[in-house]
């Protein structure tokens, strides 16, 4: 009688779900995200919080949260009409100077991409080279001019150079985005009657609508954080903005930080509200230039 003899059951290889694999090769990118993320909000909220003290709180207790909670801090300065008025004066040049670069870096990025013409990539590279032209080095020559001009104490002597310096960085972005744009929708727009600047107005801008609203983004938040220029055109307090205001408020108050703090803060709420809301244009532009890139 013969015994037979079965074979071991082969058992089948594990394999790591793809889910899993994947999850493993992000996670030391979200590692890191959170990282920068903490290091970017817990100064943040330390300033938040430190607002909320006294100063004799925040001399005792520098890193636990507020007994009592001081809100005359923060309501103290939202109730003053100099930090409204700050704000005001800081979203009217912000607003003048985002118009007025936009509006002429489109007319000369058009210019550049869609026609050819004697010494174009010449004058583009002049105003690309005013990428490396720092302000700090046009400071007197153009306070002297605005003194000439009689544009001192006046907000189109902030608007007119922040336009002029924010045209190159705004001029190549538009040019690249414009020149993506197929020739062949110009020849159909030209076939059909349609003027150069026709087809700029009623076809290009329309579809240049992420770029524009990148740039956009880009030249409201430069603008509002901009502190050397107002200062140097500003002597009087009617005009100052938000940066001003702060180192003003920084030196009168110097030995009260937990006041200090609460208009830090309130200076950042109007640029991070912006922002919040301008993200999704803003990142969504950046996407399309790249795509198209």
């Amino acid at each position: 009688m013969t015994l037979t003899q079965k074979a071991p059951a082969r058992t089948a290889p594990t394999r790591t779900a793809p889910g899993r694999r994947q999850r493993g090769r992000t996670l030391p990118v979200h590692v890191v995200l959170v990282i920068v993320g903490a290091v970017m909000a817990v100064p943040l909220l330390y300033a938040v919080l430190s607002g909320f003290k006294s100063t004799d709180q925040l001399s005792r207790n520098p890193i636990g949260l507020p007994d009592p909670w001081v809100t005359s801090n923060y309501t103290g300065i939202l109730g003053s009409g100099s930090f409204w008025q700050l704000v005001g004066s800081s979203a009217l040049i912000a607003i003048g100077t985002t118009v007025l670069v936009v509006a002429a870096s489109a007319l000369a990025a058009f210019s550049f991409a869609r026609f050819a013409f004697r010494g174009r990539e010449f004058l583009f590279t002049l105003f690309t080279m005013g990428l490396m032209f720092p302000f700090a080095v046009a400071a007197l020559p153009l306070f002297l001019l605005l003194r000439s001009l009689g544009l001192l104490d006046n907000p189109l002597g902030v608007i007119l150079p922040q336009a002029a310096f924010g045209l190159p960085m705004t001029i190549i972005i538009l040019r690249g985005f414009f020149r993506e744009i197929p020739g062949e929708l110009e020849e159909a727009a030209t076939l059909d009657g349609c003027s150069p600047f026709g087809f700029f107005w009623r076809i290009l801008l329309p579809m240049a609508r992420p770029a524009l609203g990148t740039v956009s983004v880009l030249a409201v938040i430069a603008s509002w954080n901009n502190f050397l220029l107002p200062l140097l055109v500003f002597t009087d307090s009617t005009w100052w903005t938000i940066p001003i205001g702060v180192q003003q408020f920084q030196g009168q108050y110097s030995a009260e930080y937990a006041k200090v703090f609460a208009y830090l803060v309130l200076a950042m709420v109007p640029a991070l509200a912006f922002y919040s809301v301008a993200e999704r244009q803003l990142v969504g532009g950046l996407a399309a230039g790249a795509t198209k890139g």
